[in-house]
């Protein structure tokens, strides 16, 4: 067990940290200002409480103290948060609270929170990168133009299904979507595949995709005593260091390579890919969007992309393959909608009601990231009668909301119907369904991820029934649905599944 692991071997340090502590006379909150929430123990205050699985165990201890609750971690003030209402007033109505972020260790790596979108703090430089984001690299036009690119991507997953069909054998869900979702946004980005089907390269960037995700929501010593961020003790931000400085290095060549080639051309044509628009940026006179800037933007956004993207694909897959009639109901609508031999483009989303209603409720069941990214409050700050103090950091735990039975009729079952009659959107202004966040810091490729996740999972689905590999006599209802937490919320066991030409 992880967490006892680290307070057994850090023990020592915690009783030291707790001298200093008292001996600064470190002012505590009244405790009848703050929320409520489980006794903390001396030193290391409810820690234990998180368990292997914080998501669960956090959503669990909502049922008894409510949906906004205090947690003591070492000597980091935790407010954690479980209902859409708190979930708006935080997001939305108190910036003090939402904008700011409370960066892991790790995430101080290659000085990543200086220069990231997704984790530096709010700044001229930060609104000035997500106007970037919002004009060069998610705009409705930025998308179509390399829509080309990634519609040969999918029909590459399916001469590679195909194949697999043919010969009667098992994909990995999990790694072949990997694979097509990389090459996916890598076409969006530099106009090229970064995954192949058929050789380690793939598994290369995911290993360390999931390395830098496993890194970042695993428990580290520092998040509970910052005192210690000097020492690293548990070797966390140098080994995170190690799997930055390979992505980074690589994204530099890259840069290089397409600064060259456009100074030999003496490029004036419009720009193609993101990687193109980037540039443009960067060069202009007196830009504020360094070479750094750039390198870190495609860091977060392709580690993240491609992450959250993949997994949800496996999850939805997942599902619907152990609740075969809603699987049928979704190869109806395909086969409907588009005929058997047509070829599935992004502007068919529209005209597929169901499959769009199975992304929305595999949102609900898996949200990618299960407490969003953690803010932090800049200054004491009044919610629900209760005092969010100064420095302390606030999770959103969606998953309890996506499994909040006064929210959801039958919240554990997997029910896509449930959509159908429902306006609920996960655009950012229904706070019942949250996974890419809300307000300012909302995840600024949710246009990407929409065409992702809906085009390659319509894919796998359209002209192919599949069967779960490896079930050992068991039925398809009993599958392992069982999750594995970081940063991200991945399957614990792969979905291994055969696709049979219907």
């Amino acid at each position: 067990m992880e967490y006892l692991t680290l307070l057994l071997t850090f023990l020592f340090v915690c009783a030291v940290i707790h001298l200093l502590l008292s001996n600064l006379g470190i002012k505590r909150q009244k405790s009848t200002k703050l929320p409520p929430g489980p006794k903390p123990l001396p030193i290391i205050g409810n820690i234990l409480e998180l368990g292997t699985q914080p998501h669960q165990s956090l959503t669990k201890l909502s049922q008894t103290y409510g949906p906004i609750m205090t947690l003591r971690l070492g000597n980091i003030t935790t407010i954690v948060i479980s209902s859409p209402q708190l979930a708006k007033e935080v997001l939305l109505k108190n910036d003090q609270v939402s904008s700011y972020r409370a960066v892991p260790d790790t995430l101080h790596a290659l000085d990543h929170n200086i220069y990231s979108l997704g984790w530096m703090q709010p700044s001229n430089q930060w609104k000035i990168l997500r106007r970037v984001c919002a004009t060069k690299v998610f705009s409705s036009q930025q998308l179509d133009s390399t829509q080309v690119l990634r519609r040969r991507k999918v029909q590459e997953l399916m001469d590679f299904v195909k194949e697999k069909s043919e010969k009667g054998e098992a994909l990995d869900i999990g790694e072949t979507v990997f694979t097509t979702v990389l090459n996916f946004i890598s076409n969006t980005f530099f106009s090229m595949d970064l995954g192949d089907f058929n050789s380690p390269k793939s598994l290369e960037f995911k290993e360390n995709f999931c390395s830098i995700n496993d890194e970042a929501g695993k428990p580290n010593i520092v998040d509970f005593f910052p005192i210690l961020r000097l020492l690293d003790p548990q070797g966390a931000r140098a080994r995170m260091t190690k799997y930055f400085r390979k992505l980074i290095n690589f994204f530099d060549g890259l840069v290089e390579e397409r600064l060259q080639s456009r100074s030999l051309e003496k490029k004036t044509k419009a720009c193609k890919d993101v990687l193109d628009s980037l540039l443009e940026v960067m060069l202009e006179e007196n830009s504020q969007v360094t070479r750094l800037h750039v390198l870190h933007l495609f860091l977060v956004l392709i580690v993240a992309g491609v992450e959250t993207t993949s997994i949800t694909i496996e999850w939805a897959m997942a599902e619907l393959l152990r609740n075969p009639e809603k699987l049928e109901k979704v190869r109806n609508e395909l086969q409907h909608a588009l005929g058997k031999n047509e070829q599935l483009e992004e502007k068919h989303i529209s005209k597929l009601p169901f499959l769009k209603a199975v992304v929305k409720e595999t949102f609900r069941l898996h949200p990618p990231a299960p407490f969003l990214v953690p803010h932090q409050s800049q200054e004491d700050v009044e919610l629900c009668g209760f005092i969010v103090p100064k420095n302390s950091q606030v999770w959103v735990n969606v998953f309890a909301m996506g499994r909040d039975a006064s929210i959801w009729t039958n919240p554990n079952e997997f029910m896509p119907e449930r959509f159908l009659e429902s306006e609920i959107d996960f655009q950012g202004r229904d706070f019942e369904l949250i996974p890419f966040g809300a307000g300012r810091r909302m995840c600024p490729g949710l246009p990407l991820a929409y065409r992702g996740v809906h085009i390659v999972l319509a894919s796998l689905l359209h002209g192919y029934d599949w069967k779960v590999a490896n079930l050992n006599g068991q039925k398809e209802e009993d599958l392992d649905m069982a999750d594995k937490y970081g940063l991200t919320l991945r399957k614990a066991q792969p979905l291994q599944a055969i696709p049979i030409h219907s």
